[in-house]
């Protein structure tokens, strides 16, 4: 298996795990946070997509997914907005209305990506593209963090929704 390969094999496991978390989601679950100041499986999803798109969007050049999508979420958040530092009260305002809107999301980001890694070559994972770390951030190293704060969330997504147990439908 070649780089692109992995990087496709790994990426696919996050879309796999994120389909599996956001069926089966009432208003309830999408918003419930455990001990009243846990992260909710519905911002948990929504920040998990935001940050794929966005820093996917950045390596490729290209426009966040979340342009097409915002209004359809009848949020304020702007592209700069991937939830990253949010507030109680900010997590508390992200209101996701259908867990379908979620999923359509996360499935055109996953595209976006896809598009994306059929471009990466071994010059491209070596590309810098932060030079506020040293040693500078790669392309190839940015990938992989991409995917450790998804997978990240993802189990802490698994964990609330885990934690409903029979709440959920």
């Amino acid at each position: 298996m070649d780089v692109r390969g992995l990087l496709t094999e790994g990426f696919g496991r996050i879309t796999e795990l994120y389909a599996g978390l956001v069926e089966d989601l009432d208003d309830e679950a999408l918003h419930h946070r455990p001990g009243g100041t846990g992260n909710p499986i519905g911002w948990l999803l929504w920040h998990l997509a935001r940050v794929q798109d966005d820093h996917v969007a950045d390596l490729a050049g290209q426009p966040q997914v979340w342009e097409r999508f915002q209004d359809r979420f009848g949020l304020p958040n702007g592209t700069d907005d991937i939830g990253y530092g949010h507030t109680s009260e900010q997590v508390d305002a992200l209101r996701i209305e259908d867990p379908a809107l979620l999923a359509d999301y996360h499935h055109e980001v996953t595209l976006a990506t896809a598009r994306y890694l059929q471009t990466v070559d071994e010059a491209e994972l070596e590309r810098e593209v932060d030079q506020r770390w040293d040693p500078p951030v790669t392309a190839g190293v940015r990938l992989v963090s991409i995917q450790g704060d998804c997978l990240q969330h993802l189990g802490q997504a698994a964990y609330v929704k885990g934690l409903l147990g029979s709440r959920t439908p």
